[in-house]
């Protein structure tokens, strides 16, 4: 740019005011680099614009509250127009964003009924003018490619605040989370332990470790999967007719200009599909959204509230405060969100790939799977190497996450700690993908389906009761973790690592809660029980009140079948027994005396037995 350019330049930003500088948005590599050319004046740009939500901190408060079961607010979720209404940007606000947009020759080209986003599109010389940016092409420092980029953070003259704008650049591409393959059936070691040629896993192998004995289906449910590409619904079919699993019906909704074509990465929805399916074969639909920006497929989920379960096997997304929005109102809304971990081992520091350290979801690690055969029963796990596990270095810690960080984990005491569960996730996953090709596969991207499926099993039960979906599921998964029933409801996994060659020493697979395979597995129908109604967990059916060496032997059994034993450490005889807010209360004439069930020791009572 020339000098007099420049002065031009400057003297119009300054005679427009009101710019707002939005920071973060360009990608830090860029300060090192220098543009190879200006981008095409004439070439269309489609972006997003992103708005704050009202009253942060209260949103903060109602989300503790709703995932706290001693609050009457529990399980109380909104829904969209609720969440919209108490906050969602002010509509005038929205109102004044579209007018700015259009005024700058930017057409929107779609609305959201939360209003935290607005999708425009534009030719580079309107979006330059707009925002206030030199946009240019760069070399890629690590890619053979060139992407496009603006010279600055953006400076929109507009009082309306902004959290962010998507699509200025594409230095980064999402990508499925390093989905391990493996086709070459001819040298691919067999598992033995499955159903799928080779005695890899398939189908109905996965319930039969996850989910034993469970009528469940998913019957009534509906899971959202995340997608950046197509799939091919012949490679469904045939993989539904190998496994004898029922076809499930599919819808696919496009978003920015998604045609819905399979591409390179076609194998990602595929395997969601086959995986979901697998855990919950009755489901009533998948929904699968495909589109090119992150935020826009996430918050069309959101606002669009039809799956109480949703999936996300895709990263290297760029940290973007508008999704942490999002995960918020999915919280808010009742959907559990499951995001695949990585299949890169432990995360060096710094290196974990937006969205997976977010806190708002549920982060899915890997283990390596043993069976006592093809649609056997589940008889070990270890930790698999490959497994995304490690600390954030943005979030810092959740509060269901306090008290768990020990020397033997090494997890952090201060910063979001993953994954939260695992699944297997070892090379020996049979998939129908490709159009027409078959074979082995494996990762993270095959565990978080899996989990989506279970989690669908545990929703349908709380409907045919009468109950709230399970929503966030973190919470809860604490509270068991640090619980009696811990063991009968969640396969701890204490063996295995995914150390490498730049971490040797992190992380180790340890009993309870470690960096490398979460709080474990699913243990069935007693981790669906404990899921569908927490209070189970410290509410056990209570048995026998009896006097001993002038004390009083409590006897009670816990929501997963297992006997246990209290003594009071005071000669009490209680004549009510009561679950109040979780603790199991004993009452009688002149005292009340109240003991959360699973604690090492109480004031009134200890366990003397745990069988």
């Amino acid at each position: 740019m020339t000098l007099l350019a420049w002065i031009v330049w400057v003297a119009r930003l300054q005679a427009e005011g009101n710019l707002q500088t939005i920071h973060g948005q360009r990608p830090t590599a860029m300060e090192s680099l220098r543009p190879l050319a200006p981008l095409a004046p004439t070439n269309q740009l489609n972006l997003v614009l992103s708005l704050p939500l009202r009253q942060q901190a209260a949103l903060g408060d109602f989300l503790h509250d709703l995932y706290n079961p001693a609050s009457p607010c529990y399980r109380k979720y909104l829904t969209p127009s609720q969440f919209a209404e108490r906050f969602g940007p002010a509509e005038q606000d929205y109102r004044e964003v579209v007018r700015f947009a259009t005024s700058h020759g930017l057409t929107v080209a779609g609305t959201h009924p939360n209003r935290t986003l607005l999708e425009v599109k534009g030719s580079v010389a309107n979006v330059e003018k707009a925002l206030h940016v030199r946009m240019g092409v760069y070399q890629h420092p690590t890619e053979a490619r060139t992407f496009y980029a603006p010279d600055s953070d953006p400076s929109p003259a507009l009082a309306v605040p902004l959290l962010a704008i998507e699509g200025l650049d594409n230095f980064t591409v999402p990508r499925p989370m390093n989905l391990r393959l493996s086709f070459d059936v001819t040298n691919y070691t067999t598992n033995a332990f499955g159903s799928g040629p080779n005695g890899d896993f398939l189908g109905y192998d996965f319930r039969a470790a996850y989910a034993p004995g469970v009528a469940l289906t998913g019957a009534g449910q509906t899971i959202g999967l995340l997608e950046f590409d197509g799939y091919y619904a012949s490679d469904i079919a045939a993989y539904e007719n190998l496994a004898k699993l029922p076809n499930v019906p599919l819808t696919n909704i496009l978003l920015d200009g998604a045609s819905g074509t399979p591409g390179a990465n076609s194998i990602e929805p595929t395997l969601d599909i086959e995986m979901t399916v697998c855990m919950a074969p009755g489901l009533s639909s998948i929904i699968v959204y495909e589109g090119e920006v992150a935020n826009d497929i996430l918050n069309r989920m959101a606002t669009d509230n039809l799956a109480r379960q949703l999936c996300c096997c895709w990263g290297n997304f760029v940290k973007n405060p508008a999704r942490d929005q999002i995960f918020e109102q999915f919280a808010a809304q009742g959907q559990t969100f499951f995001q695949a971990a990585g299949d890169n081992g432990a995360y060096a520091t710094g290196s974990i790939t937006p969205p997976t350290d977010d806190p708002n979801i549920t982060v899915v690690g890997g283990t390596v799977l043993t069976t006592s055969g093809p649609g056997g029963a589940w008889l070990a796990e270890s930790a698999w190497s490959g497994g995304g596990g490690g600390i954030s270095v943005n979030y810092p810690l959740p509060t269901w996450q306090q008290g768990l960080s020990t020397p033997a984990n090494q997890g952090s005491a201060s910063f979001r700690n993953m994954p939260d569960v695992s699944a297997h996730a070892g090379d020996s996953v049979w998939v129908a993908a490709f159009n027409g090709m078959q074979g082995a596969v494996g990762g993270t991207s095959a565990s978080t389906p899996l989990w989506t499926g279970f989690a669908a099993l545990a929703n349908q039960q709380a409907a045919t009761q009468g109950l709230p979906a399970i929503g966030f599921i973190n919470p809860t998964l604490s509270a068991i973790g640090l619980g009696a029933s811990y063991a009968s409801a969640l396969h701890d996994i204490t063996n295995g690592n995914n150390t490498d060659s730049a971490s040797p020493t992190n992380f180790f697979a340890t009993p309870g809660y470690d960096l490398c395979t979460g709080w474990g597995t699913p243990f069935g129908i007693n981790l669906i029980n404990a899921l569908v109604s927490p209070n189970s967990l410290m509410a056990p059916t209570f048995q026998s009140a009896v006097q001993a060496n002038g004390m009083l032997v409590l006897t009670w059994i816990s929501a997963a079948g297992q006997s246990y034993q209290l003594q009071s450490t005071a000669n009490l005889a209680p004549a009510t027994w009561t679950n109040v807010g979780g603790l199991l209360t004993a009452t009688n004439s002149s005292l009340g005396v109240s003991c959360p069930i699973g604690s090492a020791a109480q004031q009134f009572y200890r366990i003397v037995t745990e069988p």
